[in-house]
Order: structure tokens, then sequence, then C-alpha cells
């Protein structure tokens, strides 16, 4: 079952744009994996995040269309499926404006206990955090 969408908007920074003069593809992934942790944050509480935290197994991005500084931007984020200890997360960042999708993602988490590092079942508690 999918989650509901959380999302963030803000304005493409300088700090963003490479010797091409657009937003780098390293920056987009940083931006995939900060409104991932953003999302988790805003929806568990202090010893939930001290108990357990997550890990990238993979990555797979598509880039659509370039965003350039100052592009007005978009980036949604939600639950596509949770199995055992893994979550596969979809991003969608698009122009707010134009309303193109810029970069399309699906990543692939693994939830692990803080103090052992060892990969821990997701519970009906913590997914229902995200329905």
């Amino acid at each position: 079952m999918e989650s509901r969408i959380f999302l963030q908007q803000f304005t493409v920074p300088e700090t963003a744009i490479d010797e091409m003069g657009h937003v780098n593809n390293v920056v987009y992934l940083q931006w995939i994996q900060d409104i991932a942790k953003k999302h988790w944050e805003s929806k568990t509480n202090e010893a939930t995040r001290s108990s357990f935290v997550w890990v990238v197994l993979n990555h797979n991005i598509d880039y659509h269309h370039p965003a350039y500084k100052n592009d007005p931007i978009t980036i949604k984020t939600w639950i596509h499926h949770s199995r055992g200890a893994k979550s596969e997360r979809r991003t969608q960042i698009i122009n707010t404006t134009t309303e193109k999708t810029l970069v399309s993602a699906k990543t692939t988490w693994c939830f692990l206990r803080k103090e052992t590092l060892k990969p821990a079942r997701i519970t009906k508690e913590i997914s229902n955090l995200f329905i």
C-alpha cells in the first residue's frame, strides 16, 4: 500500500548549479536523500529515531529535464511498498511553474536497529505512520 505524499517546495540555489549551467545530478541525489530523511523525521518521535536507522541499498534515478538557478521546485516522496526490512521509496522532482517532471527516482532502503546495525522487520506501527 502506498503512503501519503510528503512534499517540500523551494527555489534552486546558485550552489546547486554546475559548470553546464543547470542543477548537477549529484545535487538531485542529495535532495532525494534529504526529503526521505525529512519525511522520516516528520512522522517519527525521538525514541523511534534513536532506535532505528535507514541505509540505502540502491537508487534508480531518471533525469527528464534540467532545472536552473531560481527555478521553483516541488519534491514529492512516498513509500511505494515495504516488505520485511526493505522499503521502496519513490521521489518526483517537479518544476513548480511548468509542472514538468525533472527527475523521478526509486530508492530501496533497509531498516536497521541502530544499536546493532542489523536489519529489522518494518513493523505495522512504523508502516502505519506513513499511510
